[in-house]
């Protein structure tokens, strides 16, 4: 197995195992922002019947939300405890989700080119090599396909919103969960995009209110953002 992997990272989400689909617990911020994200990737593609692999899905909250818009969805992960919580809730929802516990880069060499839409959302920031992490998501895209992430930007103000206040201050997020040297710039993961023959065509920030705890697309990305991408 090709790892792209930080032990301690992968410790961190096993951790939350058996809470992450508790809707008021330690990832209650992941459910509150999952419905602004699963409708900004239908503003790009069509989700139903599209062959979807969810990079990073952890205990599943986007890929079920995929699964539910009818797309048919493969999620990959190597937290082995958040992956066994994921096909448990899946099959207790009914839905067919092929979740395997492989490498980005690993099924990328088995399935090249085989998905019409690649997600990696909040994942770039937990691994050593963001690089090659992009370079395994492009490589699972067919040609004219989607590639999406979302991750942090490496300022001042996010390392103040999701670092201080959202894990110590207000306590969003478990403590430790970021590691702010490695936030992303946009210009930093466009670069990386566009070096692995993928092509940037939407950028947008993700804000998210944590007195209403309703998140919510912005026109700023100096924290939180979406980056949309086809192959070229």
């Amino acid at each position: 197995m090709t790892a792209n992997l930080d032990p301690a990272e992968t410790a961190k989400f096993d951790a939350h195992a058996a809470r992450w689909w508790d809707v008021d617990g330690p990832l209650r911020t992941l459910h509150e922002i999952n419905p602004v994200r699963l409708a900004w990737l239908a503003q790009h593609v069509r989700l139903a019947g599209a062959r979807v692999v969810d990079v990073g899905c952890g205990g599943g909250v986007l890929s079920e939300g995929l699964a539910r818009a009818g797309a048919v969805v493969t999620g990959v992960d190597l937290a082995a405890d958040a992956l066994a919580v994921a096909r448990q809730h899946a099959a207790d929802q009914g839905l067919a989700i092929d979740y395997r516990h492989v490498s980005a880069a690993d099924l990328a060499v088995e399935a090249a080119g085989a998905f019409d839409v690649v997600t990696c959302l909040e994942l770039i920031e937990h691994v050593p090599d963001a690089a090659e992490l992009v370079r395994a998501c492009a490589g699972l895209a067919r040609p004219d396909g989607w590639v999406f992430f979302s991750t942090l930007s490496r300022t001042p103000a996010a390392y103040a919103q999701a670092v201080l206040a959202g894990e110590y201050l207000l306590r969003l997020l478990p403590r430790g969960t970021h590691d702010y040297a490695r936030f992303l710039r946009p210009s930093e993961l466009a670069a990386l995009c566009r070096a692995n023959g993928l092509q940037v065509v939407d950028l947008q920030g993700l804000g998210y209110n944590p007195l209403t705890r309703r998140a919510s697309l912005r026109a700023q990305v100096d924290v939180n953002y979406l980056l949309a991408a086809r192959r070229v």
